[in-house]
């Protein structure tokens, strides 16, 4: 049995999801969309890395079953050509739909939409375990050594290989400007602790090879 699908199947029943046919749908609707060939970096190993670092700090969230969840459809739709947060919105609007088809409580849907979209801008309140321990772990790609780190980002200009270089570079600056302007990269203690001043020394270090 595939990993990722047992992971996908845990995840739904501890959040209450009652419909097994349509647990098994949404999984593999899920999986087909981290598997789209435009993928280069939003891939089946971003979703698994960021549910290795939830698995890891889920004692410091309320509901870690909605945030693994919601690990599963933040990037269910990944439309490098999309503007703005659509791609958030419309994953948000995917989880909608997949969870109650599988049965998932209204109250759990919410929440797990909720989080999908804090993930457009990162922007996390100070009363919201669920919602900092989604982010960090999103992010946690930021404070991978600097190779890894260089990796990462050469796969993210694949995923943008249709835009030009210099519309790219201006886009990419922002992109990391606004992520330098957060308070914190990272909410929880061991992971700002660990990861904060790498992350920040290389996004600052790609940010100037931009300008």
């Amino acid at each position: 049995m595939d990993e990722l699908t047992e992971r996908w199947r845990d995840a739904a029943r501890a959040a209450g999801a009652t419909d097994p046919a349509g647990v098994e749908s949404a999984g593999a609707r899920l999986l087909v969309g981290w598997r789209e060939p435009h993928r280069h970096y939003h891939t089946v190993t971003h979703l698994r890395a960021v549910l290795d670092v939830v698995d890891a700090y889920a004692g410091s969230a309320r509901r870690p079953d909605l945030v693994r969840l919601a690990a599963w459809c933040h990037d269910a739709v990944y439309d490098p050509r999309a503007g703005g947060d659509a791609n958030e919105r419309a994953s948000a609007e995917l989880a909608g739909e997949l969870l109650t088809a599988a049965g998932l409580p209204a109250a759990a849907v919410t929440g797990v939409r909720r989080l999908v979209l804090l993930t457009a801008g990162h922007a996390v309140g100070p009363d919201d375990p669920d919602g900092a321990l989604l982010c960090d772990a999103d992010l946690a790609v930021l404070a991978a050594p600097p190779a890894d780190y260089d990796r990462y980002a050469a796969a993210v200009r694949r995923e943008y290989a249709h835009v030009p270089d210099p519309a790219f570079r201006a886009g990419r600056a922002a992109v990391l400007a606004n992520l330098l302007a957060l308070p914190a990269l990272y909410r929880l203690p061991e992971p700002h602790a660990r990861w904060e001043s790498r992350a920040r020394a290389n996004l600052t270090r790609e940010l100037a090879t931009l300008r």
